[in-house]
């Protein structure tokens, strides 16, 4: 049994109970403890999180081709123990999947996860304006320990609209990760005019929304991802 918690905001402390396995982004441990001999390791996952071979295999494909490669290390903890994670003092932020919730998230924004989450790819729509792919990593809670941690620069802001029914409308070079029953893929709307194409580019160009029969918990962080197509004139 694993238990996610932050520490100062900027480090995920797993605590495991037992034996048990975790999924990391490659290179994020940074201390850990235990009683007598080191009882964890850790190894590269060289296809990807998936069980099933064939499903790694297209898994890796669909990475490569999305460019939502991730680099993990998978750590086989055998025993209790606490370990420690970070990324370049990035805020961690934490969230406890119910059975069947879906979390999609941006692949560079996964510190961390539980073997309880199944991971996959999935296209949301085509795009130019943006240097982030109109595609997402997918983390679906199929038991009753599906942990997830992902990285915000800076601290991140929370928008929902499960209460209130609004449309939420958002910079997809902000976002992180969105939460939901399901998939619950947003909508992509374009605002282009000639100056978009003319070193006048933002994400303000195009963005997610997301409308009040979707019923959604999106996490954003306070600073944009290099976005546009920059195209000058002499």
């Amino acid at each position: 049994m694993l238990k996610f918690e932050t520490i100062n905001e900027l480090t995920l402390k797993v605590t495991c109970t037992g034996s048990d396995v975790l999924f990391a982004k490659a290179g994020a441990f940074i201390a850990g403890e235990n009683s007598g001999g080191k009882n964890y390791k850790f190894e590269k996952v060289l296809l990807g999180p998936q069980n099933n071979i064939g499903q790694a295999l297209l898994g890796q494909l669909a990475r490569r081709v999305t460019g939502e490669n991730l680099p993990l290390m998978k750590v086989n903890l055998n025993g209790d123990s606490v370990t420690y994670y970070a990324n370049y003092g990035q805020h961690v932020v934490i969230y406890h999947l119910e059975q069947g919730e879906t979390i999609s998230v941006e692949s560079e924004n996964i510190l961390a996860f539980t073997q309880d989450c199944d991971y996959s790819v999935r296209f949301i729509g085509v795009g130019v304006l943006s240097q982030k792919g109109l595609a997402t990593s997918t983390l679906t809670a199929r038991g009753n320990n599906a942990y997830v941690a992902v990285l915000s620069d800076g601290n991140p802001i929370v928008i929902s609209n499960v209460m209130s029914h609004d449309t939420i409308s958002v910079d997809p070079d902000a976002v992180i990760c969105w939460v939901g029953n399901g998939p619950c893929d947003p909508q992509v709307t374009a605002d282009v005019s000639w100056k978009t194409f003319i070193g006048q580019t933002s994400g303000e160009s195009y963005q997610f929304e997301w409308h009040g029969n979707s019923a959604v918990t999106v996490i954003i962080q306070p600073s944009e991802r290099r976005g546009g197509v920059s195209v000058s004139m002499d």
